[in-house]
């Protein structure tokens, strides 16, 4: 008999490591309470419609879908939460200039985000909208190293970039679809050959941007770096000046810059950031920028954000009461 078994990658949670999930959870909402955020739960499932409009293939390729029996309509089981919360945002709190949300609930994965990561994450996270600007990326990124401490994960490395200086330099390239995609793909994997070769073909300026770009991680002095070796292209300085900005808000912390960190680039269009610790390969929280998210319903203005797995946090820090 194996009616006992569970779906691969899927896994009950037993105590005591249940009661630290949820001394986690109650300690985050309280936080977030604490500095002005409001709840939201958003539906397990919709209407693939909105669920998906306007996000990745790659979280459209992470979610479930299925038939409702009802209407015979397409729903999905949600893979991330922050599409919800923009269309909460868009529609049912469109009176308010600016939205502090947060929210705590399971999001379902088809696939696994990694070897031994579990397909249903317990994702917590907190956005604001409504505010632009290098002030409200601070704040954000303020609240998640104050989410990291109360969960007692007081020892991180806080990895920051801006997918503007991609960005930007893709498009004054006018690469081909498919020459991106390569090329994307040999940038994050900081594959330095891989990019020449991809490039070869372009203006120096920018071929030797793009050659640069895997080597400019480290820190803060790769700020410096980046503006003696990159085009003054105008997205390019806006990006560099906001990151400047954060370092020297944020000088007192273990930071590093990574001008290939293009996570979530589908969605985000400025700084985007994770925080490691010692002993895991993947980011215990990440985040940045999406102002775009919102369009599709109809509101796309300021909103940078973050989110965490409340089981990654429970085996990566210590109990908290």
């Amino acid at each position: 008999m194996t009616a006992w078994l569970l779906p691969e990658n899927v896994e009950d949670v037993l105590p005591p490591e249940a009661w630290r999930m949820e001394d986690m959870r109650r300690a985050l909402l309280d936080l977030f309470r604490s500095r002005g955020y409001q709840l939201v739960i958003p539906p397990l499932m919709e209407y693939v419609d909105s669920l998906l409009t306007g996000v990745g293939a790659d979280l459209d390729l992470k979610t479930f879908k299925v038939v409702d029996r009802m209407s015979g309509r397409l729903m999905g089981v949600r893979a991330d939460i922050t599409p919800q919360v923009a269309r909460i945002d868009a529609h049912l709190l469109a009176g308010n200039a600016v939205n502090r949300l947060c929210y705590a609930g399971s999001v379902l994965h088809t696939l696994s985000a990694g070897f031994h990561r579990s397909r249903e994450p317990i994702q917590v996270g907190a956005e604001l909208y409504g505010e632009a600007g290098v002030d409200a990326d601070l704040e954000i990124l303020k609240l998640m190293r104050q989410s990291l401490e109360v969960c007692g994960i007081a020892a991180f490395q806080l990895d920051i970039g801006h997918v503007g200086v991609y960005r930007a330099l893709a498009q004054e390239a006018r690469l081909d679809g498919a020459v991106e995609h390569e090329l994307f793909g040999a940038l994050q994997a900081k594959d330095a050959s891989a990019v020449a070769v991809l490039t070869a073909g372009l203006p120096i300026a920018l071929r030797d941007a793009f050659v640069a770009l895997p080597r400019l991680y480290g820190d803060r002095s790769v700020l410096g770096e980046a503006r003696a070796c990159l085009p003054g292209l105008p997205a390019v300085d806006t990006a560099l000046d906001a990151l400047d900005a954060l370092d020297r808000a944020l000088g007192d912390a273990d930071l590093a810059y990574d001008l290939t960190e293009l996570r979530g680039y589908g969605y985000h269009n400025g700084v985007v950031f994770a925080a490691y610790v010692d002993g895991r390969s993947h980011a215990v929280a990440q985040g940045g920028r999406y102002d775009e998210v919102g369009r599709v319903f109809g509101r796309a203005r300021p909103a940078p954000g973050f989110s965490m797995d409340l089981r990654e946090l429970a085996r990566a820090g210590a109990p908290t009461g």
